[in-house]
């Protein structure tokens, strides 16, 4: 081995192995003792909030609202129902309205409370606001619950009006076909007119 070699091996040895093991050391460390963080998928705007800045109620009620807007999102958004939002989608008004909600005034809401509970979390979960009845966290939960409320009004408003196309086409089926009434069995032939026109139609194809 020359003595380039051996100095080589040494750095090596000496130098990048310990350095590199007290930087992983460093990082995994960090990791571990790093506060728990929150995440919400279809309200990235939020960001990664520390669990520890945001009450029970609250992380409920955001949890929610990040549940029922990823549905609407979906529903209002996917107007071709190919599966995914993009430029071939109708943008409406609902939708713009959702987008609006989850991508500015929610996140807003969060980062005005947390400024107010970071400052003095006790005196934002207690003291009333100046010319009003609520505390800082319950100004934030009326926010919240508003939303919620119009999202669960969406969710109806959508769940009724596919039920409602859905017996529009059970009756035009049952007229197309003539199906018997619900309840019983009975098997009806088809009409003969239909019959001699559908003969028809393959008499005049063949000619």
């Amino acid at each position: 081995m020359t003595q380039v070699t051996a100095m080589f091996v040494m750095f090596i040895l000496y130098g990048v192995l310990p350095a590199a093991g007290l930087y992983l050391g460093y990082r995994g460390i960090k990791k571990v003792t790093a506060p728990k963080m929150l995440e919400y998928k279809a309200m990235p705007q939020l960001g990664y909030i520390p669990e520890k800045s945001l009450s029970s109620e609250v992380k409920t009620l955001l949890a929610e609202i990040n549940q029922k807007g990823e549905k609407l999102r979906v529903i209002y958004g996917d107007t071709n129902n190919d599966g995914k939002i993009d430029d071939k989608d109708t943008v409406t008004e609902t939708y713009i309205m959702i987008q609006n909600l989850m991508d500015r005034h929610i996140p807003q809401a969060v980062a005005d409370y947390r400024r107010l509970h970071d400052m003095d979390g006790q005196r934002a979960d207690t003291t009333k606001i100046k010319h009003s009845d609520v505390t800082g966290k319950e100004a934030l939960l009326e926010v919240l619950n508003t939303v919620s409320r119009q999202f669960d009004d969406l969710l109806d408003a959508s769940y009724h009006q596919d039920g409602q196309k859905l017996l529009v086409t059970n009756r035009y089926l049952q007229q197309r076909f003539d199906a018997p009434a619900p309840g019983i069995n009975t098997v009806k032939a088809p009409d003969i007119i239909i019959n001699d026109q559908a003969l028809s139609d393959k008499s005049e194809s063949q000619v």
